[in-house]
């Protein structure tokens, strides 16, 4: 019986790594935004497969539905539907302005050809599809962006 016990005990310390290895990690985005003229912009903040398919909404910035389609590849992608983005959405972010949001991924998405993505849309202005790519790795990564993101970083 004792043999039983040593023998349990050791598989639980081997597999309890592991399961706290698989639990959500707490991964924080940092966006700001390039001074510009015109409205508060709307993001979408995505994570797409290594074959750049739409597969999770991360964060919403702004909260009028019917302007999501301006941000066209998350939107086409099926982020758009609101169980997607239920609960994870804020207000649109202003010139200049910065953004901070705290999301859990699951650790084997890390270093496994997802990207975080960002469409960008401000009123009477440009649309902005990824404008973002951000390989998702194991390290804090940060990118640039081709209209209103200035910068984007994240860390966890």
């Amino acid at each position: 019986m004792h043999k039983k016990l040593v023998t349990l005990a050791l598989a639980g310390a081997t597999a309890a790594p592991l399961l706290a290895h698989a639990q959500p990690q707490p991964l924080t985005l940092d966006v700001s935004l390039k001074e510009y003229r015109g409205k508060g912009a709307y993001l979408a903040i995505y994570l797409t497969d290594a074959d750049g398919q739409y597969q999770k909404t991360l964060w919403v910035a702004g909260k009028k539905a019917k302007y999501y389609r301006h941000l066209r590849d998350w939107s086409r992608g099926g982020g758009a539907q609101r169980a997607e983005f239920d609960g994870l959405t804020g207000a649109s972010v202003g010139s200049g302005e910065s953004l901070t949001v705290e999301v859990e991924l699951e650790p084997a998405l890390l270093d496994a050809g997802y990207e975080i993505r960002i469409d960008s849309a401000v009123e009477d202005k440009r649309d902005n599809r990824a404008e973002v790519r951000l390989p998702l790795t194991r390290e804090p990564g940060e990118a640039t962006g081709s209209g209103y993101v200035d910068r984007v970083s994240y860390r966890f």
